[in-house]
């Protein structure tokens, strides 16, 4: 293995992106291995990964259990919306960013009836109008919210969403696609009953596939209402169930491999507490050095996660989006454009295999490449 990992060369640049990001030369290794989907030793994997799952995101981890699904993230928020929701179901979708309305997308395309409270692209979702609403229409049955929004970087209030959501009786679907793995959460004390991250997220893996944490009771009330055949959340839990980690079909069997490592390295780090102190850290180290060099984010500090930040564009008619990131790609590293309406931005993430060095290394660029202040 040492030597399989010295002949693997290394990236000509990190990815400062809310993944897919850059992983550990062992996590690529893991991937140079065939496995098969029938075999004994690949479906024990995937049932240790299962485990190791709901273990990691319950304080009560006999009332959960771990669904594993072929796609990017969203392929498996699509499952989760399109699985557990009844005909006669009703869904409020809280957003305040791209991905929450990607869910109400979801919903309007397989016919599912939804309300969207939309807070804006700069504030948390609103508790008290979800309260408002949850007070004078009984009919709603679900109610769905991202808890990291990478459209800015912001953390939603995911346990007062929760609070009242279970006040009111509803099913609660959160979207910890880019906080699972990095910020602690316990599905247990939150009672969410069913929580949607990815491979390539906090965990550190590559993409591939992504996975549901379940609440039990909530997944077996859930059979024969998917609106999907390869999508169907029941139907791939029970064939996993039954089949002693067998898929439905076709698993990424090396992706599966990688994050078995990633979810080691993971561990060895000190579990999602410590991953947690270094991406805060690597984030506020980020902050502090551009705004020393006159940079200031689009959040205030107390809504800013620490996952990804949105930094405004300098106040020059000489800067360009596409000059910066190239002359910081040249310098080893790739950030990501804005992705907002509300304001001009950019974004640096510093999730992955990214330590404290490495932000450090990116601030000394970025301050070399200053070209708008030399004009």
């Amino acid at each position: 293995m040492t030597t399989t990992m010295n002949q693997l060369p290394d990236n000509p640049y990190l990815l400062l992106t809310p993944g897919p990001l850059s992983t550990s030369k062992k996590v690529k290794a893991a991937m140079l291995r065939d496995w098969c989907t029938w075999d004994q030793d690949y479906n024990q994997l995937v049932q240790s990964i299962r485990s190791r799952l709901v273990t990691m995101a319950s304080s009560k981890p006999d009332d959960y259990t771990t669904v594993l699904m072929q796609g990017s993230g969203t392929f498996c928020v699509e499952s989760v919306i399109g699985s557990v929701i009844p005909k006669e179901g009703k869904l409020l979708v809280l957003t305040n960013g791209a991905y929450g309305k990607r869910i109400a997308q979801m919903a309007e395309v397989l016919g599912i009836y939804s309300i969207v409270l939309d807070a804006g692209e700069t504030k948390p979702v609103n508790v008290k109008q979800l309260e408002e609403v949850l007070k004078v229409d009984a009919s709603i049955t679900h109610v769905a919210v991202v808890h990291v929004e990478t459209t800015t970087g912001m953390i939603n209030p995911v346990a007062e969403v929760a609070r009242v959501a279970k006040q009111y009786g509803k099913t609660l679907i959160v979207d910890a696609m880019s906080s699972f793995g990095g910020i602690p959460i316990d599905v247990a004390a939150l009672n969410i009953d069913y929580l949607i991250s990815s491979a390539n997220k906090c965990i550190q893996g590559v993409p591939g596939f992504g996975f549901i944490i379940a609440h039990r009771e909530s997944l077996l009330k859930c059979k024969g209402l998917g609106r999907s055949l390869s999508l169907d959340l029941y139907d791939q839990w029970e064939t996993m169930e039954q089949g002693n980690g067998k898929w439905r079909y076709t698993s990424p069997t090396h992706t599966v491999r990688a994050f078995d490592q990633a979810l080691q390295e993971l561990e060895e780090e000190g579990g999602v507490a410590r991953r947690f102190e270094r991406f805060t850290r690597n984030q506020q180290t980020l902050v502090a050095g551009m705004q020393r060099m006159g940079l200031q984010t689009l959040l205030a500090t107390e809504l800013q996660s620490p996952i990804i930040t949105s930094f405004l564009y300098p106040e020059s008619p000489v800067f360009s989006f596409d000059e910066f990131y190239s002359r910081i790609k040249q310098e080893g590293f790739v950030i990501y454009p804005g992705k907002i309406t509300a304001a001009a931005t950019f974004r640096i993430g510093n999730i992955g295999d990214i330590h404290l060095p490495d932000i450090e290394r990116l601030l000394a660029g970025i301050e070399r490449q200053l070209f708008w202040k030399t004009v």
